[in-house]
Protein backbone atom coordinates (compact mmCIF):
# COMPACT_ATOMS: atom_id res chain seq x y z
CA UNK A 1 0.00 0.00 0.00
CA UNK A 2 2.40 2.91 -1.36
CA UNK A 3 1.62 5.78 -3.51
CA UNK A 4 3.78 8.29 -5.28
CA UNK A 5 4.68 10.28 -2.46
CA UNK A 6 7.02 7.39 -1.26
CA UNK A 7 6.40 5.33 1.44
CA UNK A 8 3.44 7.02 3.86
CA UNK A 9 2.44 2.91 5.33
CA UNK A 10 1.50 5.62 8.21
CA UNK A 11 -0.66 7.67 5.93
CA UNK A 12 -2.62 5.56 4.15
CA UNK A 13 -3.71 3.47 7.50
CA UNK A 14 -5.21 7.13 8.94
CA UNK A 15 -6.94 7.20 6.06
CA UNK A 16 -7.90 3.05 6.23
CA UNK A 17 -8.58 3.78 9.78
CA UNK A 18 -11.04 6.86 8.41
CA UNK A 19 -12.79 4.78 6.35
CA UNK A 20 -13.55 2.49 8.99
CA UNK A 21 -14.30 5.23 11.00
CA UNK A 22 -11.84 5.17 13.91
CA UNK A 23 -9.99 8.63 13.00
CA UNK A 24 -12.04 10.19 16.35
CA UNK A 25 -10.60 7.80 18.28
CA UNK A 26 -6.98 8.24 18.13
CA UNK A 27 -5.17 9.74 20.84
CA UNK A 28 -2.11 9.40 22.92
CA UNK A 29 1.64 8.97 21.23
CA UNK A 30 1.79 9.05 17.69
CA UNK A 31 1.23 5.66 16.35
CA UNK A 32 -0.63 4.01 19.77
CA UNK A 33 -3.94 3.79 17.85
CA UNK A 34 -2.69 2.29 14.94
CA UNK A 35 -0.79 -0.12 16.55
CA UNK A 36 -3.50 -1.45 18.75
CA UNK A 37 -5.90 -1.59 15.45
CA UNK A 38 -3.75 -1.76 12.24
CA UNK A 39 -1.83 -5.00 11.27
CA UNK A 40 0.59 -4.98 7.97
CA UNK A 41 -2.67 -4.80 6.01
CA UNK A 42 -3.93 -7.61 4.29
CA UNK A 43 -3.62 -10.32 6.76
CA UNK A 44 -6.17 -12.64 8.34
CA UNK A 45 -4.61 -14.92 10.50
CA UNK A 46 -5.94 -15.03 14.27
CA UNK A 47 -4.12 -13.74 16.89
CA UNK A 48 -2.09 -15.71 19.47
CA UNK A 49 -5.23 -14.99 21.67
CA UNK A 50 -7.59 -16.82 19.51
CA UNK A 51 -5.26 -19.80 18.86
CA UNK A 52 -5.07 -20.64 22.85
CA UNK A 53 -8.72 -21.38 22.97
CA UNK A 54 -8.79 -24.12 20.34
CA UNK A 55 -9.01 -27.86 21.40
CA UNK A 56 -8.09 -30.82 19.21
CA UNK A 57 -9.84 -31.11 15.53
CA UNK A 58 -11.90 -34.21 15.25
CA UNK A 59 -14.46 -35.06 12.61
CA UNK A 60 -17.22 -33.62 15.07
CA UNK A 61 -15.18 -30.56 16.05
CA UNK A 62 -13.14 -29.65 12.93
CA UNK A 63 -11.98 -26.28 14.09
CA UNK A 64 -11.31 -27.58 17.17
CA UNK A 65 -13.42 -25.84 19.59
CA UNK A 66 -12.77 -24.97 23.05
CA UNK A 67 -15.84 -27.05 25.20
CA UNK A 68 -16.10 -24.07 27.29
CA UNK A 69 -14.75 -20.96 25.26
CA UNK A 70 -17.32 -18.14 25.40
CA UNK A 71 -18.30 -16.35 22.72
CA UNK A 72 -19.77 -13.34 22.12
CA UNK A 73 -22.35 -12.84 18.59
CA UNK A 74 -23.32 -9.42 17.66
CA UNK A 75 -26.49 -9.30 15.59
CA UNK A 76 -28.00 -6.49 13.66
CA UNK A 77 -31.88 -6.45 14.40
CA UNK A 78 -33.30 -5.50 11.63
CA UNK A 79 -35.76 -6.45 9.36
CA UNK A 80 -34.84 -10.40 9.94
CA UNK A 81 -34.83 -9.50 14.01
CA UNK A 82 -32.67 -11.58 15.84
CA UNK A 83 -34.78 -14.16 17.00
CA UNK A 84 -33.19 -16.63 14.98
CA UNK A 85 -30.05 -15.99 16.72
CA UNK A 86 -31.62 -16.54 19.98
CA UNK A 87 -34.04 -19.51 19.46
CA UNK A 88 -31.91 -21.53 16.68
CA UNK A 89 -28.40 -20.96 16.16
CA UNK A 90 -27.17 -20.01 20.05
CA UNK A 91 -28.98 -23.14 21.39
CA UNK A 92 -27.80 -25.38 18.72
CA UNK A 93 -24.71 -24.13 19.93
CA UNK A 94 -25.19 -24.54 23.04
CA UNK A 95 -26.54 -28.08 22.68
CA UNK A 96 -22.97 -28.55 20.83
CA UNK A 97 -21.32 -26.94 24.00
CA UNK A 98 -23.19 -26.90 26.74
CA UNK A 99 -20.11 -25.47 28.69
CA UNK A 100 -19.93 -22.66 26.42
CA UNK A 101 -21.31 -18.85 27.83
CA UNK A 102 -22.86 -17.16 25.01
CA UNK A 103 -22.77 -13.40 24.74
CA UNK A 104 -25.89 -12.00 23.13
CA UNK A 105 -25.80 -8.21 21.79
CA UNK A 106 -28.18 -6.84 19.50
CA UNK A 107 -28.32 -3.37 17.56
CA UNK A 108 -29.01 -1.51 14.86
CA UNK A 109 -26.02 0.74 15.04
CA UNK A 110 -23.21 -1.60 13.98
CA UNK A 111 -20.75 0.49 13.44
CA UNK A 112 -21.24 2.83 16.53
CA UNK A 113 -20.98 0.14 18.90
CA UNK A 114 -18.05 -1.83 17.44
CA UNK A 115 -15.65 0.48 15.85
CA UNK A 116 -14.61 1.51 19.24
CA UNK A 117 -13.96 -1.84 20.20
CA UNK A 118 -11.87 -2.63 17.05
CA UNK A 119 -10.02 0.37 18.04
CA UNK A 120 -8.55 -1.33 21.64
CA UNK A 121 -8.69 -4.91 20.20
CA UNK A 122 -11.43 -5.99 22.42
CA UNK A 123 -13.81 -7.42 19.19
CA UNK A 124 -16.94 -9.91 19.35
CA UNK A 125 -16.28 -13.10 17.84
CA UNK A 126 -19.34 -13.41 15.06
CA UNK A 127 -21.03 -9.88 13.75
CA UNK A 128 -23.88 -9.50 11.40
CA UNK A 129 -22.36 -6.58 9.61
CA UNK A 130 -25.61 -5.04 8.55
CA UNK A 131 -28.22 -2.05 8.28
CA UNK A 132 -27.81 1.66 7.47
CA UNK A 133 -24.44 1.32 9.80
CA UNK A 134 -22.55 -1.46 8.60
CA UNK A 135 -18.93 -1.12 9.05
CA UNK A 136 -16.57 -1.13 5.76
CA UNK A 137 -15.89 -4.74 4.95
CA UNK A 138 -13.41 -3.97 2.10
CA UNK A 139 -11.44 -1.68 4.69
CA UNK A 140 -11.63 -3.88 7.67
CA UNK A 141 -9.90 -6.47 5.32
CA UNK A 142 -7.56 -4.36 4.36
CA UNK A 143 -6.51 -3.66 7.70
CA UNK A 144 -6.27 -7.54 8.29
CA UNK A 145 -9.47 -7.16 10.94
CA UNK A 146 -11.72 -10.10 8.71
CA UNK A 147 -11.03 -13.56 9.14
CA UNK A 148 -10.50 -15.59 5.74
CA UNK A 149 -13.48 -17.73 5.78
CA UNK A 150 -12.19 -20.65 3.35
CA UNK A 151 -11.73 -23.48 6.33
CA UNK A 152 -15.73 -22.83 6.79
CA UNK A 153 -16.48 -23.61 3.25
CA UNK A 154 -14.14 -26.01 3.02
CA UNK A 155 -15.41 -27.81 6.23
CA UNK A 156 -17.65 -30.94 6.25
CA UNK A 157 -21.60 -30.46 6.65
CA UNK A 158 -22.97 -30.95 9.71
CA UNK A 159 -25.86 -32.83 7.52
CA UNK A 160 -23.82 -34.46 5.34
CA UNK A 161 -20.12 -35.13 6.67
CA UNK A 162 -19.10 -36.90 3.24
CA UNK A 163 -20.05 -33.63 1.58
CA UNK A 164 -17.83 -30.04 2.19
CA UNK A 165 -20.36 -27.14 3.06
CA UNK A 166 -19.13 -25.42 -0.52
CA UNK A 167 -21.54 -27.86 -1.95
CA UNK A 168 -24.31 -27.38 -0.14
CA UNK A 169 -24.67 -23.91 -0.77
CA UNK A 170 -26.44 -22.29 -3.77
CA UNK A 171 -24.63 -21.42 -6.35
CA UNK A 172 -22.65 -17.78 -6.30
CA UNK A 173 -23.52 -17.52 -2.96
CA UNK A 174 -19.64 -17.69 -1.65
CA UNK A 175 -18.56 -15.96 -4.38
CA UNK A 176 -20.59 -12.92 -3.47
CA UNK A 177 -18.33 -12.29 -0.17
CA UNK A 178 -15.02 -12.56 -1.92
CA UNK A 179 -12.71 -9.61 -1.10
CA UNK A 180 -8.84 -9.94 -2.53
CA UNK A 181 -10.12 -13.21 -4.53
CA UNK A 182 -10.88 -14.75 -1.12
CA UNK A 183 -14.14 -15.45 0.89
CA UNK A 184 -14.17 -12.90 3.85
CA UNK A 185 -17.91 -12.74 4.48
CA UNK A 186 -20.81 -15.07 4.99
CA UNK A 187 -23.39 -13.54 2.38
CA UNK A 188 -26.25 -15.80 4.60
CA UNK A 189 -29.73 -14.75 3.38
CA UNK A 190 -31.04 -15.63 -0.39
CA UNK A 191 -32.69 -12.03 -1.07
CA UNK A 192 -35.03 -11.66 -3.86
CA UNK A 193 -35.23 -7.74 -4.71
CA UNK A 194 -38.21 -5.73 -6.61
CA UNK A 195 -41.26 -3.77 -6.15
CA UNK A 196 -43.33 -4.52 -3.28
CA UNK A 197 -47.18 -3.41 -3.28
CA UNK A 198 -50.93 -4.95 -1.62
CA UNK A 199 -52.07 -8.11 -3.59
CA UNK A 200 -55.34 -7.25 -2.12
CA UNK A 201 -55.64 -3.60 -2.68
CA UNK A 202 -54.28 -4.09 -6.38
CA UNK A 203 -57.16 -7.04 -6.59
CA UNK A 204 -59.83 -4.65 -5.15
CA UNK A 205 -58.77 -1.42 -7.42
CA UNK A 206 -58.10 -3.28 -10.49
CA UNK A 207 -54.53 -2.39 -10.50
CA UNK A 208 -51.97 -4.78 -12.45
CA UNK A 209 -48.31 -4.20 -11.93
CA UNK A 210 -46.80 -2.82 -14.96
CA UNK A 211 -44.40 -4.55 -17.47
CA UNK A 212 -42.85 -0.95 -19.10
CA UNK A 213 -41.70 2.18 -17.79
CA UNK A 214 -44.64 3.62 -20.11
CA UNK A 215 -47.02 1.52 -18.49
CA UNK A 216 -45.60 2.30 -14.56
CA UNK A 217 -45.87 5.67 -15.31
CA UNK A 218 -50.02 5.64 -16.40
CA UNK A 219 -50.69 3.52 -13.78
CA UNK A 220 -48.99 6.17 -11.20
CA UNK A 221 -51.32 8.86 -12.67
CA UNK A 222 -54.19 6.44 -12.08
CA UNK A 223 -52.80 5.95 -8.90
CA UNK A 224 -52.58 9.53 -7.63
CA UNK A 225 -56.12 10.63 -8.59
CA UNK A 226 -57.13 7.50 -6.25
CA UNK A 227 -55.31 9.56 -3.67
CA UNK A 228 -52.60 7.46 -3.46
CA UNK A 229 -48.99 8.34 -3.10
CA UNK A 230 -48.03 5.86 -5.84
CA UNK A 231 -44.36 5.40 -5.29
CA UNK A 232 -42.18 5.67 -2.45
CA UNK A 233 -38.88 4.65 -0.60
CA UNK A 234 -36.99 6.30 3.00
CA UNK A 235 -34.34 9.02 1.97
CA UNK A 236 -33.15 9.61 5.31
CA UNK A 237 -31.57 6.08 5.73
CA UNK A 238 -32.70 3.51 2.99
CA UNK A 239 -32.12 5.16 -0.23
CA UNK A 240 -29.88 1.94 -1.14
CA UNK A 241 -32.73 0.79 -1.57
CA UNK A 242 -33.51 2.79 -4.50
CA UNK A 243 -30.08 2.86 -6.25
CA UNK A 244 -30.72 -1.10 -5.86
CA UNK A 245 -33.61 -0.47 -8.54
CA UNK A 246 -31.82 1.70 -11.13
CA UNK A 247 -28.77 -0.87 -11.05
CA UNK A 248 -31.52 -3.22 -11.67
CA UNK A 249 -33.08 -1.44 -14.89
CA UNK A 250 -29.46 -0.72 -16.11
CA UNK A 251 -28.79 -3.86 -15.98
CA UNK A 252 -32.23 -5.03 -17.89
CA UNK A 253 -31.11 -2.48 -20.72
CA UNK A 254 -27.70 -4.10 -21.17
CA UNK A 255 -26.79 -7.26 -19.17
CA UNK A 256 -25.22 -7.93 -16.29
CA UNK A 257 -21.76 -6.51 -17.64
CA UNK A 258 -22.73 -2.75 -16.32
CA UNK A 259 -22.89 -4.42 -13.00
CA UNK A 260 -19.67 -5.73 -13.27
CA UNK A 261 -17.94 -2.63 -14.49
CA UNK A 262 -19.45 -0.45 -11.69
CA UNK A 263 -17.88 -3.11 -9.32
CA UNK A 264 -14.10 -2.89 -11.36
CA UNK A 265 -14.16 1.03 -11.62
CA UNK A 266 -14.23 0.38 -15.35
CA UNK A 267 -13.41 4.23 -16.77
CA UNK A 268 -16.52 5.19 -18.08
CA UNK A 269 -19.09 2.63 -16.08
CA UNK A 270 -22.03 5.23 -14.63
CA UNK A 271 -21.65 7.21 -17.94
CA UNK A 272 -23.27 4.57 -19.76
CA UNK A 273 -26.04 4.37 -21.67
CA UNK A 274 -27.70 1.84 -20.05
CA UNK A 275 -27.00 3.77 -16.78
CA UNK A 276 -28.33 6.70 -18.20
CA UNK A 277 -31.79 5.95 -19.20
CA UNK A 278 -32.06 4.13 -15.59
CA UNK A 279 -31.68 6.69 -13.46
CA UNK A 280 -33.54 8.79 -16.40
CA UNK A 281 -36.70 6.70 -16.08
CA UNK A 282 -36.70 6.47 -12.34
CA UNK A 283 -36.35 10.53 -12.16
CA UNK A 284 -39.55 10.11 -14.12
CA UNK A 285 -41.00 7.91 -11.21
CA UNK A 286 -39.62 10.47 -8.83
CA UNK A 287 -42.20 13.08 -9.64
CA UNK A 288 -44.81 11.17 -7.96
CA UNK A 289 -43.30 10.71 -4.88
CA UNK A 290 -44.26 12.66 -1.84
CA UNK A 291 -41.13 15.22 -1.14
CA UNK A 292 -41.46 14.55 2.61
CA UNK A 293 -40.12 10.95 2.61
CA UNK A 294 -36.72 12.12 1.77
CA UNK A 295 -36.65 12.87 5.76
CA UNK A 296 -38.84 9.40 7.08
CA UNK A 297 -36.81 6.38 7.94
CA UNK A 298 -37.81 2.86 6.08
CA UNK A 299 -39.92 1.60 8.79
CA UNK A 300 -42.06 5.30 9.28
CA UNK A 301 -42.89 4.62 4.65
CA UNK A 302 -43.16 1.08 5.39
CA UNK A 303 -45.85 1.41 7.76
CA UNK A 304 -47.70 4.05 5.78
CA UNK A 305 -47.40 1.41 2.64
CA UNK A 306 -49.33 -1.11 5.02
CA UNK A 307 -51.61 1.96 5.27
CA UNK A 308 -52.40 1.82 2.28
CA UNK A 309 -51.01 5.34 1.63
CA UNK A 310 -48.44 3.85 -0.49
CA UNK A 311 -48.36 1.83 -3.71
CA UNK A 312 -45.36 0.53 -4.75
CA UNK A 313 -42.28 0.10 -2.30
CA UNK A 314 -38.61 -1.06 -4.14
CA UNK A 315 -37.45 -3.71 -1.43
CA UNK A 316 -35.82 -6.81 -0.35
CA UNK A 317 -37.65 -9.92 0.38
CA UNK A 318 -36.87 -9.41 4.46
CA UNK A 319 -39.69 -6.79 4.34
CA UNK A 320 -42.61 -8.77 5.16
CA UNK A 321 -40.98 -9.97 8.49
CA UNK A 322 -39.99 -6.99 9.28
CA UNK A 323 -43.40 -5.50 8.80
CA UNK A 324 -45.60 -8.66 10.78
CA UNK A 325 -46.28 -6.07 13.72
CA UNK A 326 -47.54 -2.84 11.95
CA UNK A 327 -49.25 -5.04 8.86
CA UNK A 328 -53.45 -5.50 8.87
CA UNK A 329 -55.35 -8.41 7.44
CA UNK A 330 -55.98 -6.17 4.76
CA UNK A 331 -52.42 -6.31 3.10
CA UNK A 332 -51.08 -9.26 1.81
CA UNK A 333 -47.24 -8.62 0.05
CA UNK A 334 -46.74 -9.49 -3.76
CA UNK A 335 -43.43 -8.59 -5.40
CA UNK A 336 -43.04 -7.76 -9.14
CA UNK A 337 -39.92 -7.27 -10.66
CA UNK A 338 -39.05 -3.47 -12.25
CA UNK A 339 -40.58 -2.42 -15.66
CA UNK A 340 -38.79 -3.20 -18.83
CA UNK A 341 -37.35 0.01 -20.19
CA UNK A 342 -37.03 -0.47 -23.64
CA UNK A 343 -38.11 -3.22 -26.75
CA UNK A 344 -34.27 -4.19 -26.98
CA UNK A 345 -33.18 -4.35 -23.27
CA UNK A 346 -31.00 -7.22 -23.27
CA UNK A 347 -33.29 -9.12 -20.09
CA UNK A 348 -36.74 -9.57 -20.35
CA UNK A 349 -39.53 -8.34 -17.79
CA UNK A 350 -39.18 -11.42 -15.47
CA UNK A 351 -35.67 -11.13 -15.01
CA UNK A 352 -35.07 -10.67 -11.31
CA UNK A 353 -32.35 -9.74 -9.11
CA UNK A 354 -31.75 -12.40 -6.77
CA UNK A 355 -28.40 -12.70 -4.75
CA UNK A 356 -26.75 -14.19 -1.51
CA UNK A 357 -26.78 -10.68 1.00
CA UNK A 358 -27.11 -10.44 4.82
CA UNK A 359 -23.29 -10.05 5.68
CA UNK A 360 -21.93 -11.88 8.67
CA UNK A 361 -17.97 -11.46 9.36
CA UNK A 362 -15.48 -13.15 11.99
CA UNK A 363 -12.75 -10.63 13.20
CA UNK A 364 -9.43 -12.21 12.68
CA UNK A 365 -8.82 -11.25 16.30
CA UNK A 366 -11.96 -12.38 18.06
CA UNK A 367 -10.91 -14.55 21.45
CA UNK A 368 -12.76 -17.73 19.86
CA UNK A 369 -12.67 -17.99 16.19
CA UNK A 370 -12.87 -21.20 16.79
CA UNK A 371 -16.07 -20.63 18.00
CA UNK A 372 -17.40 -18.51 15.43
CA UNK A 373 -16.74 -21.08 12.69
CA UNK A 374 -18.46 -24.07 14.09
CA UNK A 375 -21.59 -20.74 14.69
CA UNK A 376 -21.08 -20.61 11.09
CA UNK A 377 -21.23 -24.14 10.38
CA UNK A 378 -24.19 -25.08 12.62
CA UNK A 379 -26.00 -21.72 10.69
CA UNK A 380 -25.40 -23.81 7.58
CA UNK A 381 -26.81 -26.78 8.10
CA UNK A 382 -30.64 -27.54 7.30
CA UNK A 383 -31.64 -26.97 11.09
CA UNK A 384 -30.12 -23.86 11.58
CA UNK A 385 -31.33 -22.57 8.00
CA UNK A 386 -34.45 -24.17 8.49
CA UNK A 387 -35.24 -22.25 11.92
CA UNK A 388 -34.08 -19.05 10.20
CA UNK A 389 -35.77 -19.07 7.62
CA UNK A 390 -39.17 -20.01 10.10
CA UNK A 391 -37.98 -16.95 12.17
CA UNK A 392 -37.19 -14.45 9.62
CA UNK A 393 -39.31 -15.17 6.99
CA UNK A 394 -36.46 -15.28 4.76
CA UNK A 395 -34.80 -17.81 2.90
CA UNK A 396 -31.32 -19.02 3.06
CA UNK A 397 -28.35 -20.08 0.60
CA UNK A 398 -28.60 -23.58 2.18
CA UNK A 399 -29.90 -25.80 -0.53
CA UNK A 400 -32.58 -27.65 0.01
CA UNK A 401 -33.01 -26.21 3.77
CA UNK A 402 -36.91 -24.40 2.84
CA UNK A 403 -38.52 -28.10 2.18
CA UNK A 404 -41.60 -28.69 4.13
CA UNK A 405 -42.04 -24.64 5.65
CA UNK A 406 -45.09 -23.18 5.15
CA UNK A 407 -44.11 -19.94 2.62
CA UNK A 408 -45.59 -16.22 3.66
CA UNK A 409 -47.78 -14.77 0.78
CA UNK A 410 -44.62 -12.50 -0.02
CA UNK A 411 -42.04 -14.94 0.33
CA UNK A 412 -44.06 -17.18 -1.63
CA UNK A 413 -44.87 -14.35 -4.43
CA UNK A 414 -41.35 -13.62 -4.52
CA UNK A 415 -40.65 -17.40 -5.08
CA UNK A 416 -42.98 -17.61 -8.07
CA UNK A 417 -41.00 -14.44 -9.86
CA UNK A 418 -38.35 -16.70 -9.31
CA UNK A 419 -39.48 -19.56 -11.23
CA UNK A 420 -41.04 -16.98 -13.94
CA UNK A 421 -37.56 -15.53 -14.11
CA UNK A 422 -35.81 -18.89 -14.91
CA UNK A 423 -32.22 -18.17 -15.64
CA UNK A 424 -32.71 -14.76 -16.17
CA UNK A 425 -31.50 -13.25 -13.46
CA UNK A 426 -29.15 -9.84 -12.07
CA UNK A 427 -26.64 -10.23 -10.36
CA UNK A 428 -25.22 -9.12 -7.32
CA UNK A 429 -23.13 -5.52 -6.76
CA UNK A 430 -20.06 -5.76 -4.70
CA UNK A 431 -18.86 -2.11 -4.40
CA UNK A 432 -21.09 -1.97 -1.48
CA UNK A 433 -18.99 -3.91 0.75
CA UNK A 434 -15.52 -3.57 -1.23
CA UNK A 435 -16.09 0.54 -1.90
CA UNK A 436 -17.69 2.13 1.25
CA UNK A 437 -17.28 5.57 0.40
CA UNK A 438 -18.60 4.95 -3.23
CA UNK A 439 -21.75 3.66 -1.82
CA UNK A 440 -21.91 6.25 0.51
CA UNK A 441 -22.07 8.64 -2.29
CA UNK A 442 -24.37 6.43 -3.98
CA UNK A 443 -27.01 7.47 -1.15
CA UNK A 444 -26.68 10.54 -1.94
CA UNK A 445 -26.71 11.02 -5.58
CA UNK A 446 -29.75 8.46 -5.36
CA UNK A 447 -31.50 11.29 -3.52
CA UNK A 448 -30.52 14.21 -5.48
CA UNK A 449 -31.90 12.53 -8.08
CA UNK A 450 -34.93 11.00 -7.25
CA UNK A 451 -36.23 14.45 -5.14
CA UNK A 452 -36.01 16.13 -8.73
CA UNK A 453 -32.67 18.11 -7.61
CA UNK A 454 -30.13 17.24 -10.60
CA UNK A 455 -30.98 15.57 -13.81
CA UNK A 456 -29.89 11.82 -14.85
CA UNK A 457 -26.52 13.34 -16.53
CA UNK A 458 -25.44 14.83 -13.59
CA UNK A 459 -26.24 11.86 -11.28
CA UNK A 460 -24.00 9.56 -14.04
CA UNK A 461 -21.20 12.61 -13.37
CA UNK A 462 -21.46 12.92 -10.27
CA UNK A 463 -20.99 9.28 -9.32
CA UNK A 464 -18.44 8.46 -12.09
CA UNK A 465 -16.43 11.43 -10.77
CA UNK A 466 -16.25 9.46 -7.37
CA UNK A 467 -15.40 6.41 -9.03
CA UNK A 468 -12.53 7.88 -10.60
CA UNK A 469 -11.23 9.16 -7.09
CA UNK A 470 -11.58 5.68 -5.62
CA UNK A 471 -9.91 4.47 -8.33
CA UNK A 472 -7.16 7.16 -8.12
CA UNK A 473 -6.43 6.62 -4.04
CA UNK A 474 -3.78 4.23 -3.61
CA UNK A 475 -4.70 3.84 -0.06
CA UNK A 476 -7.74 1.66 -1.19
CA UNK A 477 -7.27 -1.69 -1.99
CA UNK A 478 -8.71 -2.33 -5.55
CA UNK A 479 -10.68 -5.44 -6.12
CA UNK A 480 -12.07 -7.18 -9.10
CA UNK A 481 -14.74 -9.91 -10.08
CA UNK A 482 -14.88 -11.71 -13.63
CA UNK A 483 -18.58 -13.45 -12.79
Amino acid sequence: MTNSAGSPKDITRRQMLRRIGLTALVAGPAGSMLAACATSGGSSDPSPTAASSAAATSAANPFGVKADAALEVVIFKGGLGDSYATDVHEPLYKKEFPGATIKHVATQQIAQTLQPRFASGDVPDFIANSGSDLMDNGALQTEGQLLDLTPLFEAPSIDDPSKKIKDTLLPGAIDSGFIAGKPYILNYVSSGYGLWYNSKLFQEKGWTPPKTFDEFKTLCDTIKKAGLTPYAYAGKNASYYQFWMILITAAKVEGNQVLLDIDNLVDGAWTKDSVKQSAAAWAEIGKFMDKSYEGLIHTEVQTRQNQDKIAFYPSGSWLENEQKSNTPATFEYAVTPTPSLTASDKMPFEAIRSAAGEPYIIPAKAKNTAGALEYARIMLSKEGAKGFTEKSGSLTIVTGAAEGVTLSPGIKSLNDALTAAGANMVTYSSFENWYKELETELRKQTNSLMFGRISADEFCANMQKKADSVKADSSITKQNRTV
